[in-house]
């Protein structure tokens, strides 16, 4: 028993038989209906067979979905800033967090296209609570965040992951995909939680925070979607929050989100890859001398670089200019897309939910919002 098998993803002599235990499951033949319209089920249950490696799995099977889905439910995906990473590093990417399977599966498919390592994903055990899920997702290198675990057990963890985290960074060369925060961003503010990069720094053993830091080679990533498909869904858990009352999730609510995010309109998707945090390490320890301001100044390192690359679509302006009733950035978009969100909005928001229908807007012009107090700060 390894102490990482709680939480740790397949080993390749692994894969074909935890392939084939859910090979007839139901959902599997719906998703390879799915990613292979037309072609007879026994053609890919006898390629299933062929498969012993999660690489294999990934290439032959999981990348012809991500593109599946791609070409069914957006317009085209764009990337910027990988060009500028060694395809032979493994780095940490640290990411904003939009959805639940498409914020890492996107980022794979570009890292496998472009010849880049592959990571090992970060995924809340709460997400994969159905044993379909739960394979498929170490099938595809998820490692398990453990949720709902009294303060003592989190620690312990906690620990646990940050030696896992490093253990895959340092000894297996696999590159690590984790968001900034606990969950996705609801409200649009992309912002980094400290205690997330606590957890990181907690396999430092002897070595300064920003040493380490360092050695962990941290990439900002910043995605964006024209159109959240799972817009309209944050809306009850925003709607809790503006109340003070505690947000109860309903029983199927993040499969039912899951399912909507690989199938709504996302219309374009753009991600950004962040220089590898380095230089700012050196300025944070020769300036921040207390360790939870060093925390403090590295989350503003990230949350800077995420938010200054975040692509800015047309969606983000029209809403800016809804909520403050103006035409500001009318020369950002055209008469026929403002319309377009306009009908959405009417279409998932009713009319006479004045507070709904600020949240929904608001979440899509936050990236602006913050990217030009960004700006402002600079200058």
């Amino acid at each position: 028993m390894s102490k990482f098998d709680e939480i740790r993803y397949f080993h390749d002599h692994e894969v074909n038989e935890a392939l084939g235990s859910i090979a007839r499951d139901p959902m599997m033949k719906a998703l390879m209906s799915f990613t292979f319209p037309g072609v007879d089920e026994q053609v890919w249950l006898e390629q299933f067979k062929e498969v012993h490696s999660i690489s294999d799995f990934q290439h032959h099977f999981v990348a012809h979905t991500i593109r599946q889905i791609l070409a069914k439910s957006s317009e085209g995906l764009t990337t910027s800033g990988f060009d500028q990473l060694d395809k032979n590093t493994p780095y940490l990417f640290i990411s904003n967090h939009r959805d639940i399977v498409l914020d890492t599966s996107l980022l794979n498919l570009v890292l496998l296209e472009s010849g880049h390592i592959m990571t090992a994903s970060a995924i809340g055990d709460n997400l994969v609570k159905r044993n379909f899920l739960n394979v498929l997702a170490k099938l595809n290198r998820n490692f398990l965040v453990q949720r709902g675990l009294s303060l003592r057990e989190q620690l312990k963890s906690s620990q646990n992951m940050s030696e896992y985290i490093d253990q895959q960074l340092h000894h297996e060369n696999r590159s690590v995909w984790i968001a900034q925060r606990e969950g996705r961003t609801k409200n649009g503010n992309d912002a980094t939680q400290q205690g997330v990069l606590k957890m990181l720094a907690m396999a430092s053993g002897d070595q300064s925070l920003t040493d380490y830091f360092k050695a962990l080679k941290i990439v900002p990533i910043s995605i964006s979607y024209e159109y959240d498909p799972t817009d309209s869904l944050k809306m009850p858990q925003l709607l809790a929050q503006h109340r003070d009352e505690e947000y109860i999730k309903g029983k199927n609510e993040d499969f039912m989100t899951m399912l909507s995010g690989i199938l709504g309109q996302k219309k374009r998707i753009h991600i950004h890859a962040g220089h590898v945090i380095d230089k700012e390490l050196d300025d944070i320890a020769a300036n921040v001398e207390n360790k939870n301001k060093q925390l403090q100044a590295i989350a503003q390192v990230i949350d800077d670089s995420i938010i200054k690359n975040y692509k800015l679509w047309p969606t983000k302006y029209i809403a800016y200019d809804l909520i403050h009733n103006t035409d500001t950035y009318a020369s950002q978009y055209t008469e026929q897309e403002k319309q377009l969100f306009i009908r959405r909005l009417e279409m998932r928001i009713s009319s006479s939910d004045a507070i709904s229908k600020e949240y929904f807007l608001t979440m899509y012009a936050n990236p602006l919002i913050n990217k030009r107090k960004l700006e402002e700060n600079q200058f």
